[in-house]
């Protein structure tokens, strides 16, 4: 047990950030909008801690850990610095439909990129190093990551069973008779973006510890479309979707290089594995949208299995 913790708890802890990303992007989905601008937030939180930890907060003693109580306000700092942005930027960029609300915040997520490249608080293109390790090991992340992601899906969960879910419900499905039935769509809409800014924003917070190092490599146009076929591939009409999706295929390029491994495999078999496995990445993700194209899951698979566990 302890040779798999050791082997596989980095690749654990990122299967349970992506679960969130995948969360926070789904967050702004319910309300029908497309929005890509998560990695521009997951950044954003990640320079929050990756400056204070460095430069704000006294500097951690060599051989000691970093104080969690710092890692918390870091991601309070994270989550209030996001939700101020989100508001700025989704009051005017809401009012855009499908598509043109795509590129509007994709243009966000490289204006975060550019800045990071170009400011001195950032470290520019090289970024800030030697980030403090409120942790011993990688593994150990999962003290906070998992209630993170626990408290998060519950309160996806609990948010499509509210009033304000079912505003967001009638605002994908139909958004003029929504809007004739009472339901304000800038404010839901706004409200929902501002959830998965927050969301996102947290992550990053915890994710520059947890890398120990935080540039502009860490939120790109890149990881957007990664983020989006978390949600696709898991099913973008239930919580429950992202959450798999981002467990499965983070996951899925360390699988195929364990299976690389197998003893029966011919060596060309193994090596076309090892080498190829981001091109059988790419492909399983093209089948599973022709085979899936809702998802791996689905509310009527849910209400399918409610039925038959009463």
């Amino acid at each position: 047990m302890a040779e798999f913790i050791t082997t596989y708890g980095f690749l654990i802890v990122s299967m349970v950030f992506a679960a969130m990303l995948a969360l926070s992007l789904y967050l702004p989905l319910m309300t029908g909008q497309l929005s890509l601008a998560s990695p521009g937030f997951y950044a954003l939180g990640g320079y929050i801690a990756a400056v204070m930890s460095t430069k704000v907060f006294p500097p951690t003693p060599q051989g000691e850990i970093f104080p969690l109580v710092y890692l918390l306000i870091e991601m309070l700092v994270a989550a209030v610095a996001s939700a101020l942005l989100a508001v700025l930027i989704g009051i005017p960029a809401l009012r855009l439909r499908g598509i043109y609300l795509a590129l509007a915040t994709i243009a966000f997520v490289e204006v975060v990129r550019v800045l990071s490249l170009n400011l001195e608080i950032t470290g520019k293109a090289i970024g800030i190093f030697g980030i403090p390790q409120p942790f011993l090991n990688k593994f150990e992340y999962m003290w906070i990551a998992a209630p993170m992601l626990i408290l998060s899906t519950w309160f996806v969960y609990r948010l499509e069973r509210s009033r304000v879910g079912r505003a967001f419900a009638a605002l994908r499905e139909d958004e003029l008779a929504a809007t004739a039935m009472g339901v304000n769509p800038t404010y839901n809409k706004v409200l929902s973006f501002t959830m998965g800014a927050v969301l996102a924003g947290v992550v990053g917070a915890v994710s520059a510890h947890f890398l120990n190092t935080w540039n502009a490599r860490q939120g790109t146009f890149d990881a957007a479309i990664l983020y989006l076929a978390f949600v696709i591939i898991g099913g973008s009409r239930t919580y429950l979707g992202p959450v798999l999706g981002g467990l499965l295929l983070t996951a899925l390029p360390e699988v195929l290089r364990a299976l690389a491994g197998v003893e029966f495999l011919p060596a060309f078999v193994a090596q076309f594995l090892v080498d190829g496995r981001l091109i059988i990445y790419g492909l399983l993700i093209a089948l599973a949208t022709i085979f899936f194209p809702q998802g791996l899951i689905t509310p009527t698979m849910l209400k399918r299995l409610a039925r038959r566990g009463t």
